[in-house]
């Protein structure tokens, strides 16, 4: 058999996919690509999603399938066969690897994944060291799993209360969320596999989101939507974006060359590969052409469109081997393109610990009359659904396939608490029961659906109150992709919840006995009407799999808890300015409906707002919260001191002593806020600008807190002229504990100037009515 040079330069290069791949080689191995094997480098292998398979049509003498790499993984790559080109494995998801625990060759094995706490409770802790080290553990079992790409973290803003997919994102401020989001993927990808930041970007809502244009102001665009994608990028340079569902101002997100050319390349450097999100957009070559360089998870009309299109010139082949180059590049990265043999061991029983301490730092303690923390002496009268079925995290791509949960009652009882063994009787009697009443899910990514709450008469709670000495209530909610949350029954408790809230509440009092409520939910409920009621409140989040023992670790008094709040919980649903709008408007109500359970209604929602978002609303028109952004009590008590300020250039330099003036040890979250000068742009009255964690500080220990950051920071973005700029003028450096608590402050002179000039890019067709602040 005769083999031609450039077959032998193949051979001999693939024999070493390991070494680092030039660019130069690279852009070898694209010109000796054909263009059918162009075309499958520039989609996946497709998805058997709920049933509906699509024939394979690639050209097998050239590319093949191995869809089944990693069972359950929610994508993969060709095969190039004449390359040598593995398959490439992306794998959801934000709490933990999802893939398949079970496989059919491998019967005696198992894969289960850490489920991690949700995106939220990582958030909540403020750390971003705590949060590299779980993104280091994602990589660790993503790579050992055999999982090239992880298809996550998700940084959207949580703009309404009621997205659907609130728990898988941060926060609602931009800069805690882009500091969150690269700390975790630095730790993933120094692992060696690849992570995903997403969704790219305004993807605020899950209702229609396929067919939702998403109206936003260039300025609200560049300060909230998309400053904390590029905070990721420019400090961790992740290896692949996903774009989003969602047009922006008209042009879908896969299809924007000003968006994902213009602005993520050339203004922000980044230099990894762009994928849609499942299914996203409509137009292939549109996307080809925008620097939407993969998509997943690949048709056969996508292919087919490709191919055509550059055969009939309306798409230069050129532009196809840009996308091919920015995708290999990242590939040769891989483990499986350096032909790493994935164990299939990770080592969870270090992952349980690390996932346990993450969830009771990201746990936010709201209320506390002196109800907690409690020895295990007394016994628990332990209520609630949520007590027995815990909530782990949101469904969708956010669900993970873990090994097992730790319920509350489960994490009291391995702490040594005694709970009242005849009620949990009751409970997990009626809860097997209503379980059976619930139908099975027809596909994976439909919403859970909760047990409604057992009910008890004041009698009977007056029995419970004498048979036990405090009573600790679990009140569960759940959310998930595809479906955003709805107001009753879900952000407002029930009629029957808040009178059995009551009731408890009432009979423990007059027993001169406590009550506590733990929030297990994904996303912001109404506290406002019932929270005068419990003594104290525990915001757990859905904390993963070691949530219950985390509960218990807080409520014992093993950990002080030290999380603060990444979104404001207001008083009144209607107080935010974006339920006026959300999650927006269908076009046409009397078009016919998709059979597709996925597909939506083309809709659109305006950002009225404009840069209005959480606090920044609350704070600047003065209006009243439940709990403000940033809030979060402690079991001791912490003192702010010695504010120096230093200014060198474009650096500014913030230190303060923080010390801890109580009687137990704890940690404490330091927040830097800035008020910029009146001038006559619009503004908020402050703005996150960093912030710091201490380590865990004993009675009368001291820390020096430094945080850092930058003129350039405190600017605005100007859209008449299209550029950041700063105003002249004193801006006043805030230390504080939250948003509405200001410890210490300086202030400083700054003098007017133009930070960056950029392009005009994505602004609304049609001019928005946005908020102003008078």
């Amino acid at each position: 058999m005769k083999i031609s040079i450039i077959q032998l330069f193949f051979l001999a290069f693939t024999l070493s996919l390991s070494a680092q791949v030039s660019e130069e080689k690279i852009d070898q191995i694209i010109d000796g690509l054909s263009l059918e094997e162009k075309v499958y480098l520039v989609r996946g292998t497709g998805m058997n999603f709920g049933g509906r398979e699509e024939k394979n049509e690639a050209p097998t003498a050239t590319v093949g399938l191995n869809n089944n790499k990693i069972p359950g993984a929610a994508g993969t790559s060709y095969i190039n066969k004449r390359n040598q080109f593995p398959a490439v494995v992306f794998a959801d998801g934000p709490a933990g690897i999802r893939i398949s625990p079970l496989r059919e060759k491998q019967p005696d094995n198992t894969f289960y994944a850490t489920a991690f706490p949700i995106g939220t409770n990582l958030a909540s802790s403020w750390n971003v060291a705590l949060v590299k080290s779980i993104g280091h553990a994602f990589g660790k079992e993503g790579k050992e799993y055999g999982v090239d790409f992880l298809l996550a973290p998700a940084l959207n803003i949580q703009r309404n209360p009621l997205g659907g997919r609130n728990f898988e994102y941060y926060s609602e401020d931009p800069v805690l969320g882009g500091k969150i989001t690269a700390a975790f993927v630095n730790g993933v990808q120094e692992e060696g596999i690849g992570a995903t930041i997403k969704h790219f970007v305004a993807n605020n809502s899950e209702t229609n989101r396929t067919e939702l244009n998403t109206v936003v102001s260039e300025r609200a665009l560049r300060e909230i939507y998309l400053k904390g994608f590029e905070i990721a990028i420019k400090e961790s340079q992740p290896w692949s974006v996903m774009s989003s569902y969602n047009k922006i101002n008209g042009v879908y997100a896969s299809e924007s060359e000003a968006l994902l050319t213009n602005i993520l390349r050339n203004e922000w450097g980044f230099n990894g590969f762009v994928m849609t999100d499942w299914f996203g957009g409509k137009d292939a070559v549109a996307q080809m052409k925008a620097g939407n360089d993969l998509l997943m998870p690949g048709t056969n009309a996508q292919s087919n469109a490709i191919l055509e299109a550059v055969k009939n010139g309306r798409l230069d082949e050129n532009i196809l081997d840009r996308n091919i180059k920015s995708i290999l590049i990242q590939y040769f990265k891989t483990p499986s393109f350096k032909s790493y043999k994935p164990s299939s061991k990770p080592n969870l029983e270090a992952h349980k610990t690390l996932a346990r301490n993450a969830a009771s730092e990201g746990m936010i303690l709201v209320k506390n009359n002196n109800a907690l923390p409690i020895n295990n002496k007394v016994k628990i009268a332990l209520m609630g659904i949520t007590s027995y079925e815990s909530i782990a995290g949101g469904t969708g791509s956010g669900d993970v396939n873990k090994a097992y949960m730790v319920s509350v009652l489960e994490g009291l009882e391995n702490a040594g608490f005694k709970t009242d063994k005849n009620l949990s009787t009751k409970y997990e009697h009626y809860i097997k029961t209503e379980k059976a009443k619930i139908p099975p899910k027809k596909f994976f990514f439909e919403s859970d659906v909760l047990v409604p709450e057992k009910i008890w008469t004041k009698e009977e709670i007056e029995d419970i109150a004498n048979k036990n000495d405090i009573a600790i209530f679990t009140l569960g909610r759940t959310s998930g992709e595809f479906k955003d949350r709805v107001v009753e029954a879900d952000y407002n408790l029930t009629a029957k919840e808040v009178t059995l809230l009551e009731i408890i509440s009432t009979v423990f009092k007059a027993k001169n006995k406590k009550f506590v409520v733990v929030l297990n939910i994904g996303g912001v409920i109404q506290t406002e009407n019932w929270k005068h009621l419990p003594d104290a409140i525990l915001l757990s989040w859905q904390a993963g799999q070691e949530q219950g023992n985390a509960i218990a670790d807080i409520i014992s008094g093993k950990v002080t808890p030290s999380g603060k709040l990444t979104v404001t919980f207001p008083k009144t649903l209607e107080d935010v300015p974006s339920s006026k709008n959300f999650p927006g408007q269908v076009l046409d109500p009397n078009a016919p409906k998709s059979n597709n359970p996925l597909a939506g209604m083309p809709s659109e929602e305006v950002y009225e707002e404009g840069i209005y978002v959480g606090y920044r609303y609350f704070d600047t028109f003065n209006i009243e919260t439940s709990y403000p952004f940033g809030f979060g009590l402690s079991y001791t008590t912490f003192d702010y001191s010695n504010l120096n300020v230093i200014q060198n250039g474009d650096d500014i330099t913030l230190e303060c002593t923080v010390t801890n003036t109580g009687k137990v040890k704890g940690k404490e979250v330091v927040q830097l806020y800035v008020a910029s000068p009146k001038s006559a742009t619009n503004k908020p009255l402050k703005e996150l600008k960093g912030f710091a964690k201490t380590k865990v500080l004993e009675p009368g220990e001291a820390q020096t807190i430094i945080i850092k950051t930058t003129v350039a920071n405190l600017g605005y973005y100007d859209t008449a002229s299209h550029a950041w700029k700063l105003d002249k003028g004193t801006y006043q450096l805030i230390m504080a504990s939250n948003v509405s608590t200001v410890k210490l402050s300086k202030t400083i002179e700054l003098d007017a100037k133009v930070i960056e000039k950029t392009e005009a890019l994505l602004a609304p067709v049609v001019p928005i009515n946005t908020f102003i602040n008078k």
